[in-house]
């Protein structure tokens, strides 16, 4: 694992020590409403949207999560990254909050997403916040997620962009099921749209983690191997 791996999973540790510990430390007299769970994971590469986030490599993955009770949520989560310049930056923390609810089989949720890369130079445009939108439905046999994001000011100064995705998720057995993912990325500046799938399976092996086996594919030719097709694993634990 290079130098700027290693930094990156440092520095998202460090992130989420805080509420993690804040969270041990009321657990018997916590005067918040609601509920609080925590995740923790090891991804064999961190692919977003189609494209890999760190060059091809592992790293950890965490967050935490608040529900109010009142439909209001927020939380973080962070990984590391390595976007292969020159350590410009190492990891990613994301800020997210919105309001969500579900009518019988029905959900939607409504929101906003920061993403923050500490340590990044100003001049890199790292930085970035959306909205989105998510409405699903289970239908007993399968469940579906329709999602739209949009920022006005994408990664890297590439202009406003929307992100369209769906989900199909289908439960074999108690602890096993499959699911199928698409997106559509609508860019500006002159940029091409983007288009990604993934299809994969979940094992939950007892109550001790879960085991995510995932095919990744995009239509991206510009970032070379960055984007090509990949299989990726991922080991993860909500508690």
């Amino acid at each position: 694992m290079n130098k700027a791996m290693k930094t990156g999973l440092l520095a998202a540790a460090i992130s989420l020590s805080a509420p993690f510990a804040a969270m041990a430390g009321e657990e018997s007299s916590n005067p918040l409403p609601g509920t609080f769970v925590g995740n923790v994971a090891i991804v064999s590469d961190y692919v977003f949207r189609g494209v890999t986030q760190t060059t091809n490599n592992m790293t950890v993955q965490g967050g935490f999560d608040w529900d109010t009770g009142a439909g209001f949520h927020f939380g973080t989560w962070a990984s590391g990254v390595n976007f292969a310049d020159g350590n410009a930056a190492t990891s990613e923390l994301d800020l997210y909050g919105g309001y969500g609810g579900s009518i019988d089989n029905f959900t939607y949720d409504l929101g906003f997403i920061y993403y923050w890369y500490p340590g990044a130079p100003g001049a890199r445009n790292y930085n970035l916040w959306e909205v989105y939108g998510k409405a699903g439905y289970n239908f007993g046999p399968a469940a579906f997620t329709a999602s739209v994001n949009y920022t006005p000011d994408n990664f890297g100064a590439t202009g406003d962009a929307t992100y369209v995705a769906g989900v199909l998720s289908v439960p074999i057995v108690d602890k096993f099921s499959v699911s199928a993912g698409a997106g559509y990325w609508m860019l500006t500046n002159g940029l091409k749209d983007q288009t990604d799938w993934n299809i994969g399976a979940t094992l939950k092996v007892y109550d001790w983690f879960d085991i995510d086996a995932r095919y990744y594919d995009s239509d991206v030719s510009f970032l070379g191997n960055l984007a090509d097709d990949r299989f990726v694993v991922k080991f993860s634990r909500a508690f």
